[in-house]
């Protein structure tokens, strides 16, 4: 009998995805204690800037624990996908974006300091990954060189200058993303409910989206299992290598499944940290004063003397919320669809990446962002 359930579940599109997140969470929940105490036998601990004296006891805790994140993310994903162009598209971005920001903490344990890989270094990589992902949106997964306006039904072309909007969004994402990592379970937590959102969109979208679905699903279950060593307080960080990872799975995520506008609203929470971090350079530098005590945001509620489980949890129900707003846009501008209809839009091309599955009446949502990674002047950021 449950063997009986377990096939029938492989065969089942929900039932792929359940198991395929929850083989991931569960990867990380056994590897992760070994892999924690390798990093400390190895001495791979975090360094902390000196302005954040609220952070110096965490110095020295292990880091580089998003190799763990990628690792349950990819065995699930490979295993269970069908391993079509769109889903490969997010796949391969994530596993670039998890190797720059491997390069760059294992810079930063070499070099016995905060800063990593130049900034310009990561620019030109995210740009090359950028343009990776443009030619198999639009080579092989069949989308159009034009954005998608939601809720309203309106789309503009962009020609070639798609090339730099694809850019612009990866970059935003996961520079964003990676300045939310800056309290213990911050960003694993907010991607994990963006991805949740995107679970969501893939699965009532239909058949054309599946393995998109499990991409999100993988990634959340990583999240979600990482977590559990990553709360307050945290036995290992994630690092650079799972923060970009994360901003390169949301980011490939919204433009292969063409929302990348309303990555704004679902990932409200990273859009506010890059926000803030844009605003108080701007401020310091051309009115030399500073908005808030110490940005990103997060750090700004710590120096207010938040405990880092209250701005966390109140962090998360702001992700929570927009998720849900975002939702609701997704669903007011996408019709209903059944596993016969073309699809999402007619900016795709008529080639179909049917898996097999049903298709559902409910709606999703999408994550976010735009930010910058280092503030001059002033202490910014210490990324976990």
């Amino acid at each position: 009998m449950i063997l009986l359930a377990a096939t029938h579940a492989l065969y089942s599109q929900a039932g792929r995805v359940l198991i395929s997140s929850s083989a991931a969470l569960l990867m990380c929940l056994f590897l992760s204690p070994r892999f924690i105490e390798f990093l400390r036998v190895r001495s791979f601990g975090q360094h902390i800037q000196e302005e954040l004296l609220q952070h110096q006891a965490k110095m020295g805790t292990p880091t580089m624990g998003g190799i763990i994140i990628v690792v349950a993310f990819a065995i699930p994903y490979i295993c269970l996908s069908t391993h079509d162009w769109a889903s490969l598209g997010v796949f391969g971005s994530t596993l670039a974006c998890a190797a720059l920001g491997l390069a760059d903490d294992y810079t930063k344990i070499v070099k016995r300091r905060s800063l990593g890989l130049r900034g310009r270094t990561k620019m030109v990589v995210l740009l090359l990954i950028s343009v990776g992902l443009w030619w198999i949106a639009t080579q092989k997964a069949g989308l159009s060189q034009s954005v998608s306006l939601r809720p309203l039904d309106v789309r503009v072309p962009l020609g070639p200058a798609y090339i730099l909007f694809i850019y612009l969004v990866f970059a935003g994402t996961t520079n964003a993303v990676n300045l939310t990592d800056g309290l213990d379970g911050l960003a694993a937590g907010c991607g994990a409910i963006a991805l949740l959102a995107y679970i969501g969109i893939t699965y009532v979208t239909g058949p054309s989206d599946h393995d998109l679905e499990l991409v999100a699903g993988c990634m959340c279950g990583a999240c979600i299992g990482f977590l559990w060593f990553n709360a307050f307080p945290a036995s290992v960080f994630m690092g650079d290598t799972g923060s970009l990872a994360i901003g390169g799975a949301i980011a490939g995520l919204a433009v292969m499944t063409e929302t990348e506008i309303l990555l704004v609203v679902i990932g409200g929470i990273f859009v506010m940290e890059a926000v803030s971090v844009i605003v108080q350079v701007f401020s310091f530098r051309v009115f030399h004063k500073r908005v808030f005590k110490m940005a990103p945001i997060h750090h700004h509620f710590a120096m207010e003397a938040w405990s880092e489980t209250k701005i966390m949890l109140r962090f998360w129900i702001v992700a929570a919320a927009c998720g849900a707003i975002g939702f609701t846009l997704y669903q007011i501008s996408e019709p209903s669809k059944s596993p016969t209809v073309a699809p999402r839009t007619s900016a795709r091309v008529s080639e179909s990446r049917a898996s097999p599955g049903p298709s559902a009446e409910s709606t999703a949502s999408v994550a976010v962002v735009g930010g910058t990674r280092q503030a001059a002047g002033f202490p910014t950021v210490s990324s976990k």
